[in-house]
């Protein structure tokens, strides 16, 4: 963000000029405290919240537009991975001293655009000064027929595990942009850089794909932090594990380019992060269906594996059967 010497706007005229424009019915024209939304009948509720924190989920100078679809885009992912329509969203927008009335403009183009696309309008949420870097908090609202939601924990044994989309580009988009003069990255055509640069700065929240997962998934979640770590973690949360062939995990040909050129980049493809892919488990016998649906949807998905008994860690073979080892599985916080 770039500093202006402009007197700046009070909290009610950013939210009157920036904010009361993107806002669904249910926002009452962000003219009240609260927001007033009502399920579908037939409808259960389906919330999620995640924050963005400049300097840890996305580069201080980013572009604002892009900031504003990861913001928004995380939190729809997880809607996704439930089988769940979108209904709306609540902003906390914690700004730091830097900012100014050029930045919060495109923020918000950005962010209308985003919501647009994903029919998610702005209910409401609270504009305030950050002691530190700017932080960006999302609550997502939707919603599924009742009794219908997709969990992480209720995968069985024999169930096959797949993956949508490609895994890897956002981890490597990431290396990318944190060293963009690095040899390997030099190596890469312009296309290929573009892509990788593009799937971190712009995750797409599969929301197509929730209809045929609450239709034949036993059990999703999003891939946000690796799909290493958050495999673990769906297979934690069911007391089981899981073997996977490294050789089927779906790979983008930009991602094949740059293990081509850094082999060794595999480990960060598997366990990096911001995919924002859904990984699923179904019976078997649901598979085809499960698959033809995702295909109408426009969505790819991939079998990975297969769901086992026991409550190790999932097993990642290579094509000649030998045990693939990960020094850390995921993104972490702490």
């Amino acid at each position: 963000m770039a500093r202006s010497d402009l007197p700046r706007p009070t909290e009610d005229e950013l939210i009157a000029r920036y904010f009361a424009p993107l806002a669904g019915a249910g926002g009452l024209g962000l003219r009240d405290d609260a927001a007033l939304l009502t399920p579908s009948p037939g409808h259960d509720l389906v919330l999620t919240t995640d924050a963005v924190v400049a300097g840890v989920h996305y580069f201080a100078d980013d572009p604002p537009a892009s900031i504003a679809c990861k913001a928004l885009g995380v939190n729809l992912s997880d809607l996704a991975a439930k089988g769940a329509k979108p209904r709306g969203f609540l902003l906390t927008l914690a700004l730091s001293d830097d900012w100014d009335e050029a930045w919060l403009a495109e923020f918000c183009t950005g962010l209308s655009e985003a919501a647009a696309l994903a029919s998610c309008p702005l209910l409401g949420g609270d504009t305030v000064r950050a002691a530190g870097p700017t932080l960006l908090g999302i609550t997502a609202l939707g919603e599924v027929p009742s009794g219908t939601m997709v969990r992480r924990s209720t995968a069985r044994i024999g169930d096959r595990l797949l993956v949508s989309g490609s895994i890897g580009d956002a981890a490597l988009g990431l290396k990318l942009r944190q060293k963009p003069a690095a040899p390997w990255g030099a190596a890469l055509s312009f296309p290929v850089r573009a892509a990788l640069i593009d799937r971190y700065l712009h995750p797409q929240a599969r929301l197509a794909l929730a209809p045929a997962l609450r239709a034949h998934a036993r059990a999703a979640m999003d891939v946000s932090d690796g799909l290493v770590g958050d495999l673990a973690k769906m297979m934690r949360a069911a007391g089981l594990s899981a073997e996977i062939e490294i050789e089927t995990i779906p790979l983008s040909d930009a991602t094949r380019a740059a293990l081509a050129v850094k082999p060794k980049f595999l480990e960060t493809a598997l366990t990096g992060g911001d995919d924002y892919e859904i990984l699923c488990a179904a019976d078997p016998a649901e598979v085809p269906a499960l698959r033809e649906a995702a295909e109408r949807a426009g969505v790819p998905l991939a079998e990975i594996g297969t769901v086992t008994e026991g409550g190790g860690p999932p097993v990642f073979r290579a094509a000649d059967g030998a045990v693939r080892h990960f020094r850390t599985g995921s993104f972490s916080h702490f």
